[in-house]
């Protein structure tokens, strides 16, 4: 080998050795953060000139409605014009936007169009007025068997609406903005103000609280503050409201939160984990239209499948099944399904022989990635 090849390759192997070390260095040499910078700004340029900048003009309402063409009366349905972001605004502040059973049903009812209408990838959970964003039940609809709806049964339907949540195969945000304490019927309570892509505050207590946990992802302005009230005033959630945030913020943390009933301020809330990221008050809206628009920028496959999955480790049968209907789907689409459905329609036999069973079939890394969920 010449020498100088010889000499190349050294060369070559030196700078490669360099970058690992870089990596892998828990105290990086003078030089390093002056090339860190300068990778790190050229990918953030040619990021940019692939995909652009994410705009953050204000998005523009229009009313929505379902299949059943009733209309809403506890809640404000919205689409937003040319884009795929649906909002759905409670609308009861004459009760602090509590919810009674035609409430939750009607949220149901929206949620489920928004799932079905494939031109909407992003979901805004939002309540109207500046005294709620949501305040939980109804206590006027409320005795010993739940929450009385206008034909006299009794229910707890709010449960089905957590999980249609925590299933629907498309990212849901919740916006918050600021918390203050009150003081009603002879108990604290918690303030909230929400967000959507306009200003809107009030209560979150009990399942409206539960609410903001059961999202994807919850933004927050700087003056925002967190926790939970209910041993002082009688009453808990056992459900999401407890096994949700121990997953959020570890098990201490949450009975901390729960036992002694303190709060927390924005940035302790996000060092927890119990809301994505903490924005000045000012700028919470700008964010959060970059936030729904980045999302509608990406793989809306990928995300679906994405958000099953991690849900999946929480909810145990019931997440792998529904990871297993999004495989499914998937597979669907792809020609090994079409020449099974093809044959079967034909009369025929199916010929497989030219689809593999190894792990180059993408189908069967989501097959093994779902046993690991399960296991």
């Amino acid at each position: 080998m010449a020498s100088g090849d010889l000499q190349e390759k050294m060369e070559i192997s030196q700078r490669r050795i360099a970058c690992i070390a870089g990596h892998l260095l828990s105290i990086p040499s003078p030089q390093a953060p002056l090339l860190r910078r300068s990778v790190t700004s050229a990918n953030v340029d040619s990021y940019r000139r692939v995909h652009g900048e994410v705009s953050s003009h204000d998005a523009v309402w229009r009313p929505a409605e379902d299949d059943a063409g009733r209309p809403f009366v506890d809640i404000i349905y919205e689409k937003a014009v040319g884009e795929g972001i649906a909002k759905v605004t409670i609308n009861r502040p004459e009760r602090r936007n509590a919810f009674r059973p035609q409430t939750v049903k009607e949220l149901i009812r929206a949620f489920t169009d928004a799932r079905e209408d494939s031109s909407i990838g992003v979901i805004i959970l939002t309540g109207k007025g500046t005294k709620a964003f949501c305040s939980g039940g109804d206590q006027a609809r409320r005795n010993k068997d739940g929450y009385v709806d206008d034909h006299g049964n009794s229910n707890l339907n709010v449960l089905d609406f957590q999980i249609l949540i925590r299933r629907i195969p498309k990212p849901v945000i919740a916006m918050v903005c600021s918390l203050f304490l009150h003081y009603l019927n002879g108990f604290f309570i918690f303030r909230f103000i929400f967000y959507s892509f306009f200003k809107v505050a009030g209560y979150a207590v009990g399942g409206g609280h539960v609410l903001h946990m059961v999202c994807d992802l919850t933004i927050a302005a700087d003056n925002a503050v967190f926790g939970q009230t209910g041993p002082k005033v009688g009453s808990f959630d056992a459900g999401y409201g407890s096994s949700i945030m121990s997953r959020l913020i570890g098990p201490k943390k949450a009975r901390e939160m729960w036992f002694l009933a303190r709060f927390y301020d924005a940035h302790e809330a996000e060092r927890m984990g119990l809301i994505n990221t903490v924005v000045p008050l000012e700028n919470l809206e700008r964010e959060t239209v970059k936030w729904c628009r980045e999302i509608l920028r990406n793989s809306p496959t990928a995300v679906r499948l994405l958000k099953s999955a991690i849900n999946a480790a929480d909810d145990g049968h019931a997440g792998h099944q529904d990871f297993g209907g999004q495989a499914t789907l998937l597979f669907y689409g792809s020609e090994e399904a079409n020449e099974g459905n093809k044959a079967y329609l034909e009369g025929r036999r199916p010929d497989f022989s030219k689809f593999s069973a190894g792990l180059e079939n993408p189908f069967q890394g989501i097959y093994i990635l779902s046993m690991a969920i399960s296991a």
